[in-house]
């Protein structure tokens, strides 16, 4: 016998009994980013190699060793997304999305990255990322971090804090590398075999070094606020007052660095300690070179991403009362006048009922098996229709996760007492 094939190490199944969470989570994400005026936009799965070199840094771990890069027919080098604002800029450039406009848009799906899986990090993920172009100041800044807060307390979530920074602008980020560089390359010896590959490349990277024994080398660095020059201290400061208006919690971890090199000014993270290593669950910041970068005019912009997978941890470690998928009602029927008058039937209940959820047994079978069917999928109640009920024009509820007598019916009043029955669970 041949072996069973698997899934991919690291790409995962959403199986039916998952999927009513998934889909709890981005409906709420959704109305969330909705409120705030920002419009979808769909982004292709691949992308040319060269625009993730060019955004995120041939030098980054992520275009280094992460990245699902292939050849294809013609010859072109092709890269699985491994973020999503790069497709989101080139999208903008290559539409003319850009040219004298503001925008506020948004973006939800996979994302892969070839890193070791474990709690939080797989090789296919997915994200829901929030960008706006051609606003300079603090003030969107701020409302981004809004818009991640209200998320929070729209799932429910508690146990995440937000860490800011400003990497300042290019000539700060500058001064303050160099800084960095010196220092470090004054303790060389002290550099564990990654940090000394970083040190001429991406040396701000060091600072999220994990390695134990880099952490006082670390904690003696220079601090990158120290450098920051009037422009981008003035930007920050403005930022956190409209954090402290809203009353909005933050630490300011001058360590924070982002992985990426579009960034500049303003970063941030939200991070918890309810999944272990992988602690960030939302991050993100101001990348205002990024559009000229890309062969653009030079705009201002901002935006962020958040991992669904680790959202979805949270949401379970704190046993979340999520919404169910199950059916509503399981119809059973007996006899070929039954069957056909009970499909005709549900589709005007479904009709009548907003949101009700009804299925219909099919493929026959006794009504001891039909009731086991019904019982197997989790309905609130059975709905039997049989060849006395289409003669009385009636059909008998039963209740399935009580012991309330069972009831009947007839069929014109049939919706007007599911409504009741069913109150409160209906989606619509």
């Amino acid at each position: 016998m041949a072996k069973t094939l698997q899934a991919v190490r690291g790409m995962n199944d959403i199986l039916p009994a998952e999927s009513s969470a998934w889909q709890y989570l981005e409906d709420t994400l959704r109305d969330v980013v909705h409120a705030y005026g920002y419009s979808e936009i769909r982004l292709p799965l691949l992308e040319k190699t060269e625009l993730f070199k060019r955004s995120i840094g041939e030098v980054t771990d992520i275009v280094e060793k992460e990245m699902y890069t292939f050849d294809d027919r013609n010859g072109d080098s092709l890269t699985l997304r491994p973020e999503g604002t790069a497709s989101c800029v080139r999208a903008c450039l290559q539409h003319g999305l850009l040219h004298n406009q503001v925008q506020r848009l948004w973006y939800m799906g996979p994302m892969f990255r070839h890193e070791r899986p474990q709690k939080g990090r797989y090789r296919q993920f997915h994200q829901v990322g929030v960008e706006s172009f051609g606003i300079p100041g603090p003030d969107i800044d701020a409302e981004m971090i809004f818009m991640t807060a209200r998320m929070w307390e729209r799932l429910g979530l508690t146990g995440a804090s937000l860490q800011i920074n400003s990497l300042g602008t290019p000539k700060a980020r500058a001064d303050y590398r160099n800084a960095l560089v010196d220092y470090l390359q004054a303790h060389a010896d002290a550099l564990d075999e990654d940090s000394t590959r970083r040190l001429g490349s991406n040396p701000l990277r060091i600072l999220d070094s994990k390695n134990p024994a880099m952490q006082d080398l670390i904690a003696a660095a220079p601090l990158l606020p120290d450098y920051l020059d009037e422009e981008s201290a003035e930007h920050f400061s403005g930022f956190c007052a409209l954090l402290d208006a809203a009353g909005i919690s933050y630490e300011i971890n001058p360590r924070l660095v982002r992985g990426l090199d579009y960034y500049s000014k303003t970063v941030f993270e939200w991070v918890t300690d309810q999944l272990g290593a992988q602690g960030t669950i939302c991050a993100g910041g101001r990348y205002d070179g990024l559009v000229e970068y890309l062969g653009g005019k030079a705009i201002p912009a901002f935006g962020f991403a958040l991992g669904l997978e680790r959202l979805l941890a949270m949401l379970m470690s704190a046993d979340a009362e999520l919404p169910a998928n199950e059916p509503h009602l399981y119809m059973v029927v007996s006899g070929a006048a039954a069957t056909e008058h009970g499909l005709v039937l549900a589709d005007k209940l479904r009709d009548a009922v907003p949101g009700l959820r009804l299925q219909v047994n099919c493929g026959g079978g006794s009504f001891k098996s039909q009731f086991k069917r019904a019982d197997r999928c989790g309905a609130d109640f059975a709905l039997v229709i049989g060849d006395e009920e289409v003669a009385q024009k009636t059909a008998v509820l039963k209740p399935l996760r009580s012991n309330a007598d069972q009831e009947t019916v007839t069929q014109t009043a049939l919706a007007t007492r599911l409504g009741k029955l069913l109150s409160g669970k209906l989606d619509g």
